[in-house]
């Protein structure tokens, strides 16, 4: 039977939290034009090659706002080195706005392609969270917590604002995971296997590495329905036949740029080709800077920036005991795979960014382990809100660091204080919506960072008592804090903060 969803005031209700958080994303709007963006650029033009010029190459993008180092030559003309889904999502919306307005600036080009492919399918996607937790957080305070922390405190926001396809890669797969657990468990009939394939095909025609996830699901898939064998048969045959829909488009995209349906765009890359050859999709050998520095560097760590992930392992011996053994297994080993995998590729910071940014794709699978974890802690005020902490530091600095850069520089060695806390105090904020009504500075970001700590501070109160909250707040600025002792990139700083940051943002 197909899950039956609340009533829709109940539900208006109980989601109020996410219009709190729709209008966060749509608040700022960090375009930087002097940076030249490698990683959206080449998107946004190959969306405006579609639709404006009726082809894959970008020549003319490239000529008129100038080139990046994410863009492929090849047969004479030059293309977009990335996998085209955050592209083509973005196409139908362009071409209507287009046949109506006329081709818009790049700026707004960009704007559009920000909202269309990120920040609606990270929306959708934490509707379809707030509904999937119940099993693990039947509390709603609980899951508003965990939604606050994954939303807000992680790169999850950054990459749902910027037009990187890492967190549109996260919905297709972690959105394919989804449905098929809820069909698993009887909750939808087999038709949802067709929103199954499609999601899953459509992963790595977003992003590549995201192909990853997908084997130990179907591993887990095939456990979880040997049992009723006839079922898991039309299961797969249904999920096989429309992931072939999206993954023949990807094969015939580089057929068409590059002659070969397996030749990729970082086949063709030229300004990084000796580290995008380096075995499958840039992987080589371990590398323990990679390791470290992606997991616990003040500048780049994923448990530094976002310690509440942490949670996920007292919450998988939750769900452990409590049998769901399998899926955490299941967890477990998607998270060592792209562990492994920043761990071995060549190019592991990726460029500017905040956040290991290769392995936002895994986040959503720890989300069930968090919320197992806090919904054990309800009960205990005080552990509940030291816990919560965790999540207050990961919420201003990734808040913070959406309104001024969230392009932290890979030379840059303590990032939240050389750049995200010098801007503020130098008044220098991103785009926004109170800038655009003549606002300047902190004042035009006020009400968003207003909003926000109210919002965080009644969700945690709601979870924990005042007493809970105001730990969490504590242990929150307390790490916070503890970044003030972390190394600091010394001369190099000033001149990177001074020649680039700062005018990026100010001019």
């Amino acid at each position: 039977m197909d899950h039956v969803p609340d009533a829709p005031p109940q539900r208006f209700r109980q989601l109020g939290w996410l219009v709190a958080i729709a209008v966060a994303y749509l608040y700022v709007f960090p375009y930087f034009p002097r940076i030249q963006s490698a990683n959206e650029l080449p998107r946004v033009y190959l969306v405006k090659a579609i639709v404006d010029d009726h082809t894959f190459a970008i020549d003319h993008g490239v000529n008129t706002w100038g080139g990046t180092a994410d863009v492929s030559p090849y047969g004479g003309h030059l293309y977009s080195n990335k996998a085209p889904g955050s592209s083509l999502i973005v196409v139908p919306v362009y071409a209507v706005v287009s046949w109506i307005a006329g081709p818009p600036s790049l700026a707004v080009s960009l704007w559009i392609c920000r909202v269309v492919g990120g920040v609606i399918p990270a929306l959708l996607f934490l509707w379809l969270l707030w509904g999937f937790l119940e099993r693990y957080a039947p509390d709603p305070a609980v899951r508003r917590l965990t939604l606050l922390a994954y939303a807000l405190g992680s790169m999850a926001m950054t990459y749902s604002l910027l037009y990187y396809s890492h967190q549109l890669s996260a919905v297709c797969i972690g959105g394919a995971w989804i449905y098929a657990l809820d069909v698993i468990e009887g909750r939808r009939t087999l038709r949802a296997m067709i929103a199954v394939g499609l999601l899953a095909g459509a992963a790595p025609l977003v992003d590549y590495q995201a192909a990853f996830a997908g084997m130990p699901l179907l591993v887990y898939l095939v456990v979880r329905m040997w049992g009723r064998r006839p079922e898991l048969v039309r299961a797969l045959g249904i999920a096989a036949v429309s992931a072939a829909v999206p993954i023949a488009i990807l094969l015939a995209y580089h057929d068409a740029c590059y002659g070969s349906p397996l030749r990729t765009g970082y086949d063709a890359s030229q300004t990084f080709a000796h580290f995008h050859k380096q075995g499958f999709l840039g992987m080589g050998t371990l590398r323990s800077a990679a390791f470290w520095g992606s997991l616990t560097a003040p500048d780049n760590g994923l448990l530094v920036l976002s310690p509440w992930v942490l949670l996920a392992i007292p919450g998988g011996v939750v769900l452990w005991r409590k049998g769901e053994r399998g899926h955490v297994i299941t967890v477990g080993v998607i998270v060592v795979m792209y562990v492994l995998f920043i761990s071995s590729i060549a190019m592991w910071r990726g460029g500017w960014g905040v956040g290991p940014r290769y392995i936002t794709v895994m986040l959503p699978f720890l989300l069930p382990l968090v919320a197992a974890a806090l919904q054990a802690w309800r009960d205990r005020p005080l552990l509940l809100g030291a816990a919560s902490g965790t999540i207050v530091s990961s919420i201003a600095i990734y808040l913070l660091t959406a309104v001024t850069f969230p392009y932290w520089p890979d030379s840059l060695k303590n990032p939240l204080y050389e750049v995200t806390f010098r801007l503020l105090a130098d008044n220098a904020v991103a785009p926004n919506i109170g800038s655009a009504l003549g606002i300047v500075g902190i004042a035009g970001i006020a009400p968003l960072l207003v909003g926000i700590a109210l919002l965080a501070g009644w969700t945690l109160r709601r979870a924990s008592g005042w007493l809970g909250l105001a730990l969490a707040c504590a242990v929150g600025l307390l790490i916070l804090g503890a970044f003030r002792f972390a190394p600091r990139t010394g001369p190099h700083a000033e001149p990177a903060y001074v020649n680039t940051v700062y005018p990026a943002v100010t001019k």
